[in-house]
Order: C-alpha cells, then structure tokens, then sequence
C-alpha cells in the first residue's frame, strides 16, 4: 500500500459508512495500537509523524510494528494532525481489522454477566463501559440500536483496547432476547425505582445487565423483558449517576455474588 493510498484509506475512514463498508476501524494513539498488536489484531497500515519518536515508548512501539511486519509510513507532525482524531496527536495513527464479534461468539457459564446498552449515545461513555465490562470481568457488551458506534475512532480509544479482547456486538433487539433464551439468560432492567442492587439476589443463571440512554433511559421493548429492575440507591436530591460510572457500580455488585 503506497503513502496516499493509506492516508486515503485514513481519511475514508473516519466516516462510519467508510468504517462499514471496509470493515476496518483506526486506532489512534500509542496505547491503542499497542493493545492492537498484543492482542493479534491484523493491522493493514500505520502512519507515524515525527513526534512518535520523541519518547521511549513511541520508540519501542516503532521497533515492534517493525518487528510485526507492518507497513508504516512516515509524514510529517502537521500532515499526520489531518490524519488524527485527537486535538493532541502522539504521533501514530493506525487502520486495523477488528474481530467480528457476534451471539454466536459468546460463550456463557453460571452467573456470567453480560452488559447491554440500550441507545447509550456517547462514544465516551460506550468505550468507558466497554473498558470496564473487561476489567470487571463482564463476558461481553452487546450494544443495541441507538448506542454509538463500537468501532468509533472515539469509542476505541476511550475502550483502551478493551474491544480487541473480549466480545462487543451490536445487534437487534430481537436477535438479543432470541440468543438470551436460548441461553437461559436472566435479564435485569436498571432504573431509579428498582430494588437496590445490593439486596437483590441472583439466580445461578447467566445475567443480561441492561442499561439505558442517557436522558431518556431504557426503552419499554427492552424493559417489558426484563425479569426485574434495579437500582443504585442515591442520596435525597441526586437525579442519577453518569451511565458509565452505574455501569461500574452494578457489575461490581452483581458480579461479588449478591
């Protein structure tokens, strides 16, 4: 792949019909395209800048994309800004080819717990979600319509890797409450009005831990599924918590074996 081939690639990219209809995603930053290549994931091209170089880890980063065979291709600090994502680049910016993640990719034990965004909006919030499911030992994120794109450059990046290491689908409603009964998965609706999570008791089935936009909340085709709700009680005069930090707080609970 020649240099304007794979700046052209770049620049397509950062549309999401590019992203959909290549089936490629970029990686931005020196974390990220570290995680891309410990994880295995195919990287088609890198472009770097100057900048990279100025630090040691941009210098062992440079060494191991080498050492993998990956094409890189130097610009210049200002070319690669146009490039970038971020208000402040670190000097790489790479196109990889993230796993296709699918249901049929889950696989299930007793007491697994599976996060579900019901139209969770912001890529930042979804990626933090995404980094704390695998952190906290979720088994997947699944993603319904309305919740930002998973393979966002914005999502990646606030996921931390997190995408390339455990399974994160979008899919339909329908196809999810499909899977989850063939999986005998119980699914719990988080809303202010639930019973406190810390009270509530779990079945020693797989869980599905839904939650829902952040204005608007979950959806009644998803809450009318749900086996039960429940909350994060708050102190007198607190609306709600930011989506990704109750994500947190819930797999946590629910995942000490409450």
């Amino acid at each position: 792949m020649t240099r304007n081939s794979l700046v052209s690639l770049i620049r397509d990219l950062h549309r999401r019909r590019g992203r959909e209809r290549r089936g490629l995603a970029l990686a931005e930053g020196v974390r990220l395209v570290e995680e891309a290549l410990a994880a295995g994931v195919p990287i088609k091209g890198v472009v770097t800048s100057p900048l990279l170089e100025g630090s040691a880890r941009g210098k062992a980063l440079l060494v191991a994309l080498h050492d993998a065979a990956v094409p890189v291709e130097q610009v210049d600090d200002a070319a690669l800004a146009t490039l970038a994502d971020t208000e402040h680049p670190q000097g790489v910016v790479a196109v990889v080819t993230p796993p296709a993640w699918s249901l049929e990719k889950v696989s299930l034990a007793a007491r697994d717990v599976v996060i579900v965004l019901d139209a969770v909006q912001d890529p930042g919030n979804v990626g933090t979600i995404l980094r704390t499911a695998h952190g906290l030992g979720g088994a997947a994120v699944v993603a319904l319509p309305g919740t930002a794109e998973l393979t966002s450059p914005k999502t990646l990046r606030a996921g931390m890797g997190a995408f390339f290491r455990f399974p994160c689908i979008s899919t339909d409603a329908e196809s999810f409450f499909a899977w989850a009964s063939a999986n005998q998965v119980e699914i719990w609706a988080t809303d202010t009005a639930g019973t406190p999570i810390a009270s509530t008791r779990r079945t020693e089935r797989p869980l599905a831990l839904v939650l829902g936009n952040e204005g608007a909340g979950i959806g009644e085709t998803v809450r009318s599924r749900a086996a039960r709700q429940v909350a994060i009680p708050l102190r007198a005069g607190a609306e709600s918590l930011n989506v990704a930090i109750a994500a947190a707080i819930l797999l946590y609970e629910v995942r000490r074996g409450g």
